[in-house]
């Protein structure tokens, strides 16, 4: 299981970089679950971090499914700032406008990863719609940050059946939403591709500060060897 740290700026990014993350996410966590960055302040992040080797996604920031023309807009933008990735959010029980956007999406030529917002839960039908495009990978992720972790929030045969499905298909496949470290082993034992934090390793709420022992301690913990682990 790799591990994804959301950052907001130069500092966050170097940090995260010297702790050997997996993926180096950039977004501005006061303005929501998959608040935006200006597509300059990335870029410059970007830039900072080309010689890190982790790789970089990006949101487009919180927008909804029914203004597809700004969400395709904003993806432009993003992608032209350098990311790998360029993260997508659509509600987890789907409806008429966010599989509309799907099909915009899946004709795009850069590499989106829809993050399904999973506070409702995530219709299985939708999921199968999802991961039958070819994106470039999939999360569950949660909106509502105070609610609770995704682990806690979500049923477990929706969880199962998302990872499953992405498996299946062939797509990369990560979890966040307030994910805790007392969650590692569990989240071990699911075993996505990678895991996405940021709660976790601040001082305080996830818009304060990244704090650098507990991003030191995240990554320890996730290094160590499963012994046990059970889901």
């Amino acid at each position: 299981m790799r591990i994804l740290v959301s950052v907001r700026d130069p500092r966050e990014a170097r940090l995260a970089a010297a702790a050997g993350v997996d993926f180096i996410d950039l977004k501005e966590p006061s303005q929501g679950a998959l608040g935006g960055l200006e597509p300059a302040r990335i870029r410059s992040i970007v830039a900072l971090l080309a010689d890190a080797g982790a790789r970089t996604s990006a949101t487009i920031g919180d927008l909804p499914v029914v203004a597809a023309d700004h969400v395709l807009a904003r993806i432009e933008a993003v992608a032209a700032s350098g990311v790998d990735l360029v993260k997508v959010g659509v509600p987890g029980r789907g409806g008429a406008a966010a599989m509309r956007l799907l099909d915009r999406l899946e004709a795009s030529r850069h590499a989106l990863v829809p993050v399904l917002l999973a506070d409702h839960g995530l219709d299985p039908e939708f999921v199968d719609a999802v991961v039958s495009r070819r994106f470039a990978g999939v999360m569950a992720d949660t909106e509502r940050k105070g609610a609770g972790s995704l682990l806690d929030l979500l049923p477990a045969d929706e969880l199962a059946h998302f990872l499953q499905a992405a498996r299946r298909a062939g797509r990369m496949v990560g979890l966040a939403g307030a994910l805790r470290c007392d969650q590692i082993s569990r989240l071990q034992a699911l075993a996505p591709d990678f895991a996405g934090f940021r709660s976790a390793v601040c001082r305080g709420s996830r818009s304060a500060a990244l704090d650098p022992s507990r991003l030191a301690g995240l990554v320890d913990a996730v290094r160590q060897p499963v012994v046990g682990a059970v889901v």
